[in-house]
């Protein structure tokens, strides 16, 4: 795709006062791509219908908050087409409560800017799905962990901590996550995800070291996100930089430990959060602090790490790893000795570690850590 516009459109979603949509305002989208194209339709659950694309090219959809001197268009998604006439779900009107509708298209995965030596850039398409607009809460965990205890489910942590009740939970293995997630979609009625056998009948409630589970990726419940959906979501539709905002950081943006004598890109200053380095041990803030990303997600970078789906592996990737491209990678199969990975940083590490492509692993019975936590999507 060429710097210059071919083809632009503008269409106002009107999502002001819908359904959990209010926070997202008004937003305006653009097409860009190699040939002049037009616009048939906006359908009321946010499909926009396009034709005269050039198949077998990519073109990407932009976005702005407002048109009243606005220039800055932000890349939403991008769209490789097959066929001239195309129909794309770029918002959703009604999302579940406390989550946000992430588009399907595809995006740079990994490392443009800095070398991360595990993260080599990828092409990677992602199905569109719902995640949490936060990360679970200490408050929120507790009031499904009492049912799931109450109702034949067995964690292996302790209850979760967390500084306080809108402060995200930390302290929680990734076993405990899984069986927590099945819990709260049964409590919202959903059909649970995760399972301990592969013919997806013995739900998994019961389990921590060496136990197998199994994804069943149908069903419509909670679930963790892959590490390509966490990544296209922290993002925010904003390609191939650092962090979900751009390429350098402060603590006005997240929550995170300035080391301006080491980072060129951290504004710092240096230390903890100077407005949340205060009280007792962890510095965490409360969920929804600072500004969020693009697709309306906060603390994408910094505040608590978080646990994702896929089983960590480095180069020569093997199959599954969503660093050799594709649709909707899921990860490599587990080895018996490999860690899970998680992302996105915390209050307590350094500005490179909080960059939307760096990666980190370890094992999935460990709980101790006061950094840790997490957040669910759910599939359409």
């Amino acid at each position: 795709m060429g710097t210059t516009f071919r083809s632009l459109f503008v269409v106002l979603a009107l999502i002001a006062g819908l359904h959990q949509a209010a926070a997202q305002g008004a937003r305006f989208f653009r097409i860009s791509g190699p040939a002049r194209t037009t616009m048939a339709a906006l359908n009321p659950n946010g499909a926009l219908v396009w034709s005269n694309a050039l198949p077998g090219t990519n073109y990407t959809i932009q976005t702005l908050s407002s048109l009243s001197g606005g220039t800055n268009w932000a890349d939403y998604v991008q769209l490789p087409v097959t066929q001239a006439v195309n129909t794309n779900q770029l918002v959703a009107f009604n999302p579940p409560a406390g989550m946000a509708f992430i588009p399907a298209g595809s995006f740079t995965m990994g490392d443009t800017l800095d070398g991360e030596a595990d993260a080599i850039p990828a092409n990677v398409h992602v199905s569109a799905f719902y995640m949490d607009v936060d990360l679970v809460t200490s408050n929120q965990w507790t009031a499904v962990y009492h049912w799931a205890t109450n109702n034949g489910y067995l964690f292996y942590s302790h209850p979760g901590s967390g500084k306080a009740a809108d402060h995200p939970v930390l302290d929680v293995n990734w076993y405990d996550c899984l069986k927590w997630s099945n819990a709260r979609s049964q409590l919202a009625g959903l059909t649970p995800v995760y399972f301990t056998d592969a013919g997806l009948t013995q739900l998994f409630t019961n389990g921590n070291t060496g136990t197998p589970v199994y994804a069943d990726w149908t069903a419509s419940g909670f679930r963790l996100p892959t590490e390509a959906e966490w990544e296209k979501a922290a993002r925010g539709g904003l390609s191939e930089h650092r962090f979900p905002w751009g390429d350098t950081i402060s603590e006005s943006q997240a929550n995170y430990y300035g080391d301006t004598n080491d980072l060129v890109y951290d504004l710092g200053p240096n230390g903890f959060n100077t407005n949340f380095h205060t009280g007792m041990y962890p510095y965490t803030s409360p969920v929804g602090t600072f500004a969020p990303n693009g697709y309306g997600l906060f603390d994408m970078a910094g505040n608590a790490e978080e646990w994702c789906w896929d089983w960590y592996a480095a180069p020569p990737y093997p199959a599954g790893s969503p660093y050799l491209g594709g649709s909707d990678p899921r990860g490599p199969a587990p080895t018996g000795t490999q860690h899970i990975v998680y992302r996105g940083g915390s209050y307590e590490t350094p500005a490179n570690d909080v960059r939307c492509a760096r990666r980190f692993s370890i094992a999935p019975q460990t709980a101790n850590i006061l950094d840790l936590g997490f957040r669910c999507v759910r599939g359409q």
